[in-house]
Order: C-alpha cells, then sequence, then structure tokens
C-alpha cells in the first residue's frame, strides 16, 4: 500500500509539471503574438476608383404614359346594312384606304328620285316662261288683265326655289353615297373590330365600328416637379430637348424623341406640370396607355469631375473623401459636390482627374492609415436616377 501511494504521488507531481509547461508556452505565444502585431501598423484592406474628367450628362426623370398621336373612333354617318369590311384587325392602314361599304342602294334610289325631281322642276320652269311670253303679247294688246301676268311671272320664283332645293337634295343623296363607303382618315393601325358584316348600323347611336391609333409618331405624357421647370424652359429656348423613355425596369431603352411642349398650368395637388415629348416610334416599341420611365436630358457639363457617390463621406467639418497617395497611405480630402446622379457624383472642388479615392471600407480609415487597395465590386446602377443638387441648386 505504500509503494501505491509513492507511485501515485509522483504522477501527479509528473501532470502538474505538464501543465505548467502547457501554460507557460501559452503565455509566451501570446507575448509574441502581441510583440509582432504591433511591431508594425495595421495594414486595411478597401476599395478604390479612379477620379475621371468628363462630359457628364444630367437628367431629369419622371413617370409617363404613352398616348398615340391620333385616335380616331370611326362611326357610320348613316343608316344601312354593312356589306364589306375591307381589313383584318391589327392592320396598319394609309389615309384613305377603304375600310367599310354600307349598302348603296337606298342612296341610289334617293339620288335618282332627286334627279327627276329637277328634271321635271325644270320642265315647268320652262313652261311657265313660255306662258308668261304668251300673256305678255295679250296683255299688251289690253285681252288679258296685269294681274294674270304678274301670276305667271310670280311663279318664276317658286319653281326657282324648287330646283334649288332639287339641287340641294341630290347633292345630299350624292354626299351619302360618299358616306357609305367609309375611308380611314388618317395612317394607323385599326384595333379590334367592334361591328361584324351584315349587321345594320345607325348614325343615331353614334356605335364606333372600329378605332384607328396613330403610332407614327407617337407621344409620351410625363411630369415633373414645378420647381424644374424654369430650368426646363431655358434649356427649351435654346433648342429641341432630348428625351429618353425606358421600360418599367429603367434599364432597357425603349425609344429617343424630343420634347414637344409643357402644359399651361401646374397641378395644385401634386405640384408637378405635365409635359408631352413625340417619337418616330419605328419599331413599335412604344404602345398606347404603356406606361414609360422618361429621361430628360436638361444638360450635358463638359469636362466635369466625376465620382463614385460612395467615395462621399459627411462629417462634422462637411464632405470629404479618403485619397490614396501613390504610398497607399490615405488623407482626408474636403470635397463640394455639386450634384449628385444615380451612384455618381459631379464635384465642383475637392479632386483631381486620375486621383484614387476609398469606396468601400472608409469606417477603418483615418488620417494616415495604410491601405491595400482593392477593385470594388459593380453594383447595381441606375442609368440614369434623378438629379440631386447638393447645394440647392442644378448650376
Amino acid at each position: 500500500m505504500k509503494r501505491r501511494g509513492v507511485i501515485a504521488f509522483a504522477i501527479a507531481i509528473l501532470i502538474c509539471a505538464v501543465l505548467a509547461a502547457c501554460q507557460k508556452g501559452n503565455s509566451a505565444g501570446t507575448r509574441g503574438g502581441r510583440g509582432s502585431h504591433a511591431g508594425g501598423p495595421q495594414v486595411v484592406p478597401v476599395g478604390v476608383a479612379t477620379v475621371k474628367q468628363r462630359d457628364f450628362p444630367v437628367y431629369l426623370t419622371g413617370l409617363g404614359s404613352v398616348q398615340a398621336f391620333n385616335t380616331v373612333s370611326v362611326k357610320s354617318r348613316v343608316d344601312g346594312q354593312i356589306m364589306q369590311v375591307n381589313f383584318q384587325e391589327g392592320q396598319d392602314v394609309r389615309k384613305g384606304d377603304l375600310l367599310i361599304v354600307i349598302d348603296e342602294r337606298p342612296f341610289q334610289v334617293a339620288l335618282a328620285t332627286a334627279q327627276a325631281n329637277l328634271e321635271r322642276d325644270e320642265a315647268q320652269l320652262a313652261n311657265a316662261k313660255a306662258q308668261y311670253e304668251r300673256n305678255k303679247a295679250l296683255y299688251e294688246g289690253g285681252v288679258i288683265a296685269k294681274q294674270d301676268l304678274d301670276t305667271l311671272q310670280a311663279s318664276f320664283g317658286q319653281y326657282a326655289g324648287t330646283i334649288a332645293a332639287d339641287k340641294a337634295a341630290i347633292d345630299s343623296a350624292k354626299l351619302n353615297l360618299v358616306y357609305c363607303r367609309i375611308t380611314s382618315p388618317i395612317d394607323g393601325r385599326i384595333g379590334l373590330r367592334q361591328v361584324d358584316p351584315g349587321n345594320y348600323v345607325t348614325a343615331a347611336t353614334g356605335t364606333p365600328l372600329l378605332v384607328i391609333t396613330q403610332l407614327h409618331p407617337i407621344a409620351v405624357i410625363f411630369t415633373l416637379p414645378e420647381d424644374q421647370l424654369q430650368a426646363v424652359l431655358q434649356q427649351m429656348r435654346k433648342g429641341p430637348m432630348q428625351v429618353d423613355v425606358y421600360g418599367r425596369d429603367d434599364q432597357t431603352k425603349l425609344s429617343a424623341g424630343k420634347l414637344l411642349t409643357i402644359d399651361n398650368q401646374i397641378d395644385p395637388t401634386t405640384g408637378t406640370a405635365k409635359l408631352k415629348a413625340i417619337f418616330e416610334n419605328p419599331e413599335n416599341m412604344l404602345w398606347p396607355n404603356e406606361f414609360v420611365n422618361v429621361h430628360l436630358l436638361l444638360e450635358t457639363r463638359k469636362d466635369a469631375i466625376t465620382a463614385p457617390a460612395a467615395a462621399v463621406q459627411r462629417g462634422p467639418q462637411g464632405t470629404f473623401a479618403y485619397v490614396v497617395d501613390n504610398d497607399n497611405t490615405v488623407k482626408m480630402q474636403p470635397v463640394q459636390v455639386a450634384l449628385t446622379q444615380g451612384n455618381t457624383v459631379v464635384l465642383a472642388s475637392g479632386l483631381q482627374a486620375g486621383e484614387r479615392v476609398v469606396t468601400d471600407g472608409q469606417e477603418k480609415l483615418q488620417a494616415g492609415s495604410k491601405v491595400t487597395p482593392q477593385t470594388p465590386q459593380q453594383g447595381g446602377q441606375s442609368r440614369n436616377a434623378q438629379v440631386t443638387g447638393e447645394t440647392g441648386s442644378q448650376s
């Protein structure tokens, strides 16, 4: 038993010695690590971008809807049965193309009747004139009274009025025959047919037979805040302003056109004004009542100094950016922002073209920090976002 106790005591002493050695090694390793970390400055990996000098387009953006430049609801101007339909739904037509033929026979009968009445009344007028000439000789010979001669002379005016009415009836019948052949009043595209062949239509009901919309050119109505109108008016005086329209994603460009006009009043409920732009629309990318995003080119700033908006920071002393010098040391550079558009800023002062600025990781930096520049990942960027003036103006 005594021998077993000695062995257990020896094992306990050995375990303590091993634990003490491990603890000493860990302490030495920790001190060594701290010493190596404190031996030099910390290097921070950051994203950087290069400041550029370029022509920068400034856009105003708004929401709009497409409207046909002209829309015509074609209706019948006479009563009758539809005999022919000479178009297909969705067909492009030219002005003057024959679209629908209404039964002409009732109006041809009316024309023949009016022409016969005219011939009858002209014959009666000729007979009245002949009687007047005969009775005039009798009056001069004292055979008949003056009253009888005056009665015959007055009939000239009556027959003349009847003949004028006959001629008007002929013109009306001819006009109705023209109305029986319905033609396209404009160049455009036909929509869905509203009335089928064989149906009887009347002018009184006013039911459209079809609708034609003009797609070339086509218009877009959009709105802008009222405080941007003066800038737009100033640019309109210099010449036509370019307008681009994009789809719902604001990335797919649909068409380019020109600003046509500004509405004559501001909507007091929204504080916006309506503007109208015109587009040639050669490939039918725009359709009536389609919602679009509108980008109005206000101006192009020549040789503007631009940088990513993520590079601009705000501190107690104002806006600044971290500039990376040739030995990868950063400094805080005060900057003045002229405007922000999308993910890009235009700088009024503070930076020069070719300088590198930090766009990611600024929270780890201070003046004099060492950095490892890295190319930032390209994030989603709006092509042309709403212009925001940092100083309260767009100039």
